[in-house]
Parts: C-alpha cells; sequence; structure tokens
C-alpha cells in the first residue's frame, strides 16, 4: 500500500489539517516560482492567458497589488497561526517553559542565519540583509512567540502600534535625499538598506519590513489561539470573516484615500493591512473546507506534503537545488520539444523541475523524514 495514503495528513499528532493545507498550497506556488515556471510568462505577447499569469505571479513593480505579493505574506502569517498548536503539542510532550523557549530562541536564530547565508552565497562574503522570507521570518516569529500567551487586546494593540510607529517614521525621516515616504529609493527603508550593507544605493526591497510585517505574524498566533478555542465553529467563522474584511477594508481605504499607498517593497501599512485580510479569508476558507465540510482532505495531501518540509525546500531552491534540475533536465526537454520553439523548451523543463521538487516532499513525506529547525 502506498505509505502516502496510509499515513493520512489527519493522522499525524498535533496537526490541524487546514493549517497544513494553507501552507502547503503557499510553499507550492512558491516551488513553482523555484522552478522558474512564471518567469516564462513575463514578458509573452499576443496570448490573453499568458500575460494574465505573467502579471498575477510577479510582484508590483511600486504602487499596487498582485497575487504574488500575498505569498510573503501568507507564509508569515500562517506560521504565525501555527505556533499555538506546536507550544501546546510540546507542552503535551511534558516539556518545559524554559526548554519551549530555548527552542525557539534557536529556530529564530537558525532562520536568521540561514536567510543571511543564502545572500552570501552570489557576493561570496558576508551580507546583512533581511529581505527574504527566512531572515524576515527570524524577527516576525520570535516577536509573535514572546506575546503568544498574552491577551487578544495586548496582541492586536501591540501589532498596530508597531505599524502606526512605522508609517510616522516613514513619514517624518529627518534625513535629506531619503524624505519621500513613498518614493522608490528615497526613503526611510532605502537609508537603512543603505547603512546596513554599506552602499549608496542598495535594493529597492526594505530590510526594515521586518518591523511592521511582525503584524502578519501576531495575526496568525490571534487566529491559531481562536481555532484551537472551544467556541462554535460558526463564530469562529464569523470572527475569521469579519477580522478578513476588516483588514481589506482599512488596507484598501487607506490606498484610495490616498492616505498611505499599498507598496509591498518596502511593506506600507496599508499593504500589511489589505495582505493581512487576504490571509486570514484564506485561513477561514481552508478551514471551512477541510475542518468543517470535509471536503477535498485526500486531495488536500498533493499540498500539505510540501508544506510539511518548506524550510527545506526553500533551502534546498535556492543553494542551487532548482538550477542543478534545470541542466539534467534541459538536454531532454531540448530533445522532446524543441519543435514547439525555445518557449516551449523552457516551460517544460521547468515543470520538470517543479514536479521533481514536488517529488523530493513527497519522498520524504512518505519516510515520515519532517526536517525542521
Amino acid at each position: 500500500m502506498d505509505k502516502l495514503s496510509t499515513y493520512p495528513p489527519s493522522s499525524l499528532p498535533g496537526r490541524m489539517v487546514s493549517v497544513d493545507l494553507f501552507r502547503g498550497i503557499t510553499m507550492f506556488l512558491l516551488v513553482g516560482e523555484g522552478a522558474g515556471f512564471y518567469g516564462h510568462f513575463e514578458s509573452m505577447e499576443g496570448s490573453g492567458i499568458g500575460q494574465f499569469i505573467g502579471i498575477t505571479f510577479t510582484h508590483h513593480e511600486w504602487h499596487g497589488l498582485h497575487f504574488w505579493d500575498l505569498i510573503q505574506p501568507f507564509f508569515m502569517f500562517i506560521v504565525g497561526v501555527a505556533i499555538p498548536f506546536a507550544v501546546a503539542n510540546r507542552i503535551k510532550k511534558g516539556d518545559s517553559d524554559k526548554v519551549i523557549l530555548m527552542h525557539a530562541l534557536k529556530r529564530s536564530f537558525l532562520l536568521l542565519f540561514f536567510g543571511w547565508a543564502l545572500y552570501c552565497i552570489g557576493p561570496g562574503k558576508i551580507v546583512f540583509r533581511f529581505q527574504n522570507v527566512l531572515a524576515q521570518l527570524s524577527v516576525t516569529y520570535l516577536a509573535a512567540f514572546l506575546i503568544r500567551n498574552k491577551s487578544f487586546s495586548f496582541q492586536l494593540i501591540f501589532s498596530l502600534l508597531i505599524l502606526l510607529l512605522t508609517d510616522l517614521a516613514y513619514r517624518f525621516f529627518p534625513v535629506e535625499g531619503f524624505n519621500h515616504p513613498w518614493v522608490p529609493f528615497e526613503n526611510l527603508g532605502a537609508w537603512v538598506n543603505n547603512k546596513i550593507e554599506g552602499v549608496d544605493k542598495a535594493d529597492i526591497w526594505a530590510s526594515l519590513n521586518a518591523i511592521p510585517t511582525i503584524a502578519h505574524t501576531v495575526w496568525g498566533v490571534m487566529c491559531g489561539r481562536l481555532l484551537m478555542s472551544d467556541r462554535p465553529v460558526t463564530k469562529k467563522i464569523q470572527i475569521l470573516v469579519m477580522a478578513g474584511a476588516a483588514g481589506l477594508v482599512i488596507g484598501y481605504s487607506l490606498d484610495l484615500l490616498t492616505i498611505t499607498p499599498i507598496i509591498k517593497k518596502i511593506a506600507t501599512s496599508s499593504f500589511v493591512f489589505a495582505s493581512g485580510g487576504w490571509a486570514i479569508l484564506a485561513l477561514c476558507l481552508c478551514y471551512w473546507l477541510i475542518d468543517i465540510k470535509k471536503l477535498f482532505i485526500n486531495g488536500s495531501t498533493f499540498f500539505i506534503v510540501v508544506g510539511m518540509n518548506s524550510i527545506f525546500i526553500y533551502l534546498f531552491m535556492n543553494v542551487g537545488g532548482a538550477g542543478v534540475l534545470h541542466k539534467m533536465f534541459t538536454p531532454f526537454t531540448n530533445a522532446l520539444f524543441s519543435w514547439g520553439g525555445e518557449l516551449t523548451v523552457g516551460i517544460m523543463t521547468s515543470l520538470a523541475v517543479w514536479a521533481s521538487l514536488w517529488y523530493i516532499c513527497y519522498w520524504l513525506y512518505q519516510n515520515r523524514n519532517f526536517i525542521r529547525i
């Protein structure tokens, strides 16, 4: 019998299938990016579907929001959702508060180490940046963990204060040349980047994003605690829908009223609200679909196998694993699909890489190998 069917996701101790599904879908889409699939559609002309895929799965250039801008917030949010479940599972196993705290500190350090290590591969020297999801998550995870047992009111006020203070810091930063809060390379985020990296003009993505996006992970903790609570299912759905809708209304209103524009690359407050709202609604959908209606249980395993080794597959892709697979498959896809032109070969190669990366996660899941930090 297939081991995957022998060990359904619902049988894994301390797990909630809807949470694992959310994480799995998010990581599966990230694996598609690592395989280079979406990039083939960015410059596709004369194809409405191709252009739609290209726009949907690329980051917005500056002011605005594409679907792909939600993926990193989704991942940071679902990490927060999982924190109450993980802590409860450790307590059930007999771990003390000190052991749990030390594990969280170690995990935060390793996330930061691996996040920084990825930036060192290209230049061959130490580079201190917080733009990738691991480095950013090291900050948001630790902050959310430390206040996980505080009241909902405290957690909400804490997250809102972070967004407010960051927003004000951007607006009133006094350094000439970096006092234009919503202009690329002329804002507080750009100044911090330059100081951290020791250059005159660093990346457009702000390392400072690790601060306002703490809200994503804190809101995840709040939602995780809600799902673990004894509240009626209908009440949980109601709260999630209202919270998600509130995030969307606040985020898009700030943008439409020209108060604060939605800009992912510097994680403006309007962006955090809007993306957080979408994340909560996406979790609500997974919860309703899997845990309430009991639909898509078997199909969910396809995605869950990726989410169960999310950190491993992310690192594997980014340290060159995806590139090696590309080199392995290209001769074969050239031989089989050269009749369709360079674009067809590229798409088929990326699909083969995507499938292979998924299979690595599938094999690990089959053998009950869950690589965590």
